[in-house]
């Protein structure tokens, strides 16, 4: 039995219900999925459901923006007790800073003869956690742009015509806010710039897991993370990433873990 624990629904960025993907998920055999959503947790419940009518199991967590001097990190939650008030505040911040910076790419990207309605952008958004591919859908539907990653490279990218930075907790505080909620933190795909007192230092923060296996990572990275997560005896996970069309590399199911890496978060999560 195999598990995808990185995967996103219309709670936030992703293009399939939570519903729609437990579905896919049990179609092509695996037998535990993570909701993942940025900043949310809206997804899980009723992913939860999904799971028992498909017989997949669901794991409840979710992706935390952060930032580790001034550059842009996500951390893995699993395993996170939904109920905690706690923890849904700390998140509540987190969607209120997306909804103001998505005021300030829309008025930054008239400078670039853009003009796009919020309104709109809150439309294709439903009630998933706002973000900047759902202002690079917006443009689509305009012909401004023919993809997301269009959208990206020309104008909401690092650097780019409408970018802006967003408030985020640290990564140290994002770690802490994972942990006081039971859950368990794993450092998302880190790439191939790994910085070894990086890992030591959010290790030694409350650090568990390192994303082993990405999309994004070739067989050298994901070399890289498995040797630091033996090093730091930390979790070795993996997942697709996926968000459903917009995103035609993240396959679901295209990078996985097996079942006993399920077991040994639960477990320190106290399941």
């Amino acid at each position: 039995m195999i598990a995808d624990l990185h995967i996103h629904t219309t709670a936030s960025d992703g293009t399939d219900t939570p519903d729609e993907v437990v579905a896919k998920a049990a179609s092509i055999g695996l037998g535990y999925i993570a909701i993942t959503d940025h900043d949310t947790l809206e997804g899980i419940a009723s992913g939860l459901e999904a799971g028992k009518k498909h017989n997949v199991g669901v794991l409840a967590a979710i992706e935390l923006s952060a930032e580790y001097k001034n550059k842009e990190v996500h951390i893995l939650g699993y395993m996170i007790d939904v109920e905690s008030k706690k923890f849904n505040d700390k998140i509540a911040f987190l969607r209120e800073t997306r909804i103001n910076r998505l005021y300030k790419i829309i008025d930054k990207l008239k400078g670039s003869n853009v003009f796009l309605e919020a309104d709109r952008v809150f439309e294709i958004a439903g009630k998933g956690s706002v973000g900047r591919p759902h202002i690079a859908r917006a443009m689509m539907e305009k012909g401004i742009v023919a993809s997301v990653s269009e959208a990206f490279n020309f104008y909401l990218g690092y650097g780019k015509a409408g970018y802006v930075p967003r408030e985020k907790y640290s990564a140290s505080q994002a770690i802490d806010i994972i942990l006081e909620a039971k859950g368990v933190p794993v450092l998302a795909h880190p790439g191939a710039n790994i910085d070894l007192s990086f890992i030591e230092i959010l290790t030694n923060q409350g650090l568990k897991g390192i994303e082993v296996y990405h999309p994004s990572h070739d067989s050298r990275t994901s070399r890289e993370c498995l040797r630091l997560a033996e090093k730091y005896n930390l979790i070795a996970t993996g997942g697709s990433d996926y968000h459903g069309k917009d995103k035609t590399k993240n396959i679901l199911g295209c990078c996985w873990v097996s079942v006993q890496i399920v077991d040994e978060i639960k477990a320190m999560a106290g399941f």
